[in-house]
């Protein structure tokens, strides 16, 4: 029986497994790691502290579990992260400063607002199918150029956390078509092809990525590589992508009409659909696979408002969700906004802040976290909604991530009123990694999936649930406008604050 690797840099952990040919869960493991935030607006990770030392030790130790003598041999890697990224690398790929993370940091948005004047949100949105937000790439380019010119006079390559690793495991300078389809305005949709003029005159004079398929072999491990890691060297690699793709991936989301829900540090989803539908509330991407389109939704905020709430409370996850399970729906009178990062889709406002409404001194943290929950499936309906109006089939709804649990999944499907599946893995992008590799190295058909992880569990929405949660979403939606302006000016001042 041969063996598969998978590891994914997340935002705040990593994770990795190790799967026989057939899906079978071999071993597992998780790194927690620490995000920076320099300042208000600004997200970092260390590409070495975080990014390779992670993978290393993720899989030194996955190795390490295996029996002795067992005679199984590790048949392919595969690799995913947080994105879209910018690592900027130097002439000998050491990197130059923290990676600047994907829509969370929101520090670029002078260079969205002259990008998008430079070339018309028209035509970006028709290139690219995306318009300029805090997600793209090409104004993290821009600002890095503009406000740290010395790091860019010095760089020469550049990487996002799955590129960041392929490169140290083979060698390799690749980028997956997925993650270069968010690296808005440099890379055409539907050209599938970096836009050389654009390129050139957001980021000139660097040398650009070889892109290749997710799944594509791309190297194989070096002898250096395999010291660090105890990968066997020779041992092939896939290009991977960003986690979510990995994600969609690991349950299978990967037709038209599929929908991924990602629970996690954020909320993802991804909507499969045969042919790009641009809308400037939403990402319109590559899909994981080379037939297939997106459209994606972010929101900046999910899980890390739960972690914000167990470690303001002191309570862990299994007392909250106790507490927040024994309350009815509304949480007796509370009403959250979750945008305590801002908010990515569909309002995409990096200004936005988190409210709380209804607050009285008799609610408590069972309250509180119950209520962070029914924001965030309200978020997800919102993003749902957004999804369908601008053409996307919502199908099938598919639950993965870390936070796809018996109470959160019931709140989302009880907001939003649609089923979900939910199989049996959702490990997430880590197990979607070791697939990909499957694939890639022809230890298994792209069918395969539903084999590996058939789903287990569907969640049926609860009607009488559903009438009190349609009536408290159209309070939510009213709720972002009437405190913008407040909201705004808090924002204005704690970038002051902040220096």
């Amino acid at each position: 029986m041969t063996l598969l690797l998978g590891i994914d840099i997340g935002t705040s952990s990593s994770k990795g497994v190790l799967t026989r040919s057939d899906g079978r869960l071999v071993a597992q493991a998780v790194r927690e790691h620490r995000t920076s935030s320099p300042r208000p607006g600004r997200v970092e990770h260390d590409a070495e502290g975080v990014w390779w030392r992670d993978f290393t030790e993720l899989a030194a130790g996955l190795l390490a579990q295996l029996p002795p003598g067992e005679g199984e041999r590790l048949a392919g890697v595969g690799v995913s992260g947080i994105g879209p990224c910018l690592l900027p690398a130097g002439e000998d790929d050491e990197p130059l400063r923290p990676a600047i993370l994907y829509g969370v940091d929101t520090r670029a948005g002078d260079q969205v607002a002259e990008l998008t004047a430079r070339y018309g949100q028209d035509e970006i949105m028709r290139r690219c199918g995306s318009a300029l937000t805090s997600q793209a790439l090409g104004p993290k380019f821009a600002w890095v150029r503009q406000r740290e010119p010395e790091v860019y006079r010095r760089m020469r390559r550049w990487y996002m956390a799955s590129s960041y690793l392929v490169r140290r495991l083979t060698g390799a300078y690749v980028l997956d078509h997925h993650s270069a389809s968010q690296c808005d305005p440099l890379h055409d949709l539907r050209g599938g092809g970096w836009i050389g003029p654009w390129c050139e005159e957001v980021a000139p004079g660097l040398e650009w990525p070889q892109l290749v398929a997710p799944a594509q072999v791309v190297g194989e491990v070096t002898a250096g590589a395999s010291e660090a890691t105890g990968i066997p060297a020779g041992t092939p690699v896939v290009a991977g992508t960003i986690d979510a793709w990995a994600e969609s991936a690991a349950v299978g989301a990967t037709s038209p009409g599929d929908v991924m829900l990602m629970y996690g540090t954020t909320m993802f989803l991804v909507d499969v659909v045969g042919e790009p539908v641009p809308d400037v509330r939403l990402w319109s991407t590559a899909g994981a696979y080379e037939d297939t389109y997106c459209l994606a939704a972010g929101m900046a905020t999910s899980g890390a408002i739960t972690a914000w709430l167990r470690d303001l409370t002191g309570a862990g996850y299994g007392t909250l969700t106790e507490e927040a399970a024994a309350l009815p729906p509304g949480a007796e009178g509370l009403l959250m906004l979750p945008y305590f990062a801002g908010e990515r889709t569909p309002v995409f406002d990096p200004d936005a802040r988190g409210v709380v409404a209804g607050l009285t001194l008799r609610h408590g943290r069972g309250h509180l976290y119950r209520a962070a929950l029914e924001a965030t499936a309200f978020g997800v309906r919102h993003n749902l909604a957004a999804m369908r109006e601008a053409g996307g089939d919502l199908r099938r709804l598919v639950a993965v991530g870390g936070g796809a649990r018996d109470l959160w999944t019931q709140i989302v499907t009880d907001v939003t009123g649609l089923e979900q599946s939910v199989p049996r893995h959702t490990i997430g992008a880590a197990y979607g990694d070791a697939f990909l590799a499957a694939v890639g190295t022809g230890v298994a058909a792209r069918e395969d999936i539903h084999a590996w992880n058939p789903v287990e569990t569907t969640v049926v929405p609860d009607p009488q649930r559903g009438r009190i949660y349609d009536e408290l979403y159209g309070h939510y939606l009213a709720l972002y406008p009437a405190t913008r302006e407040t909201a705004h000016t808090l924002a204005a001042r704690q970038h002051a604050d902040s220096g």
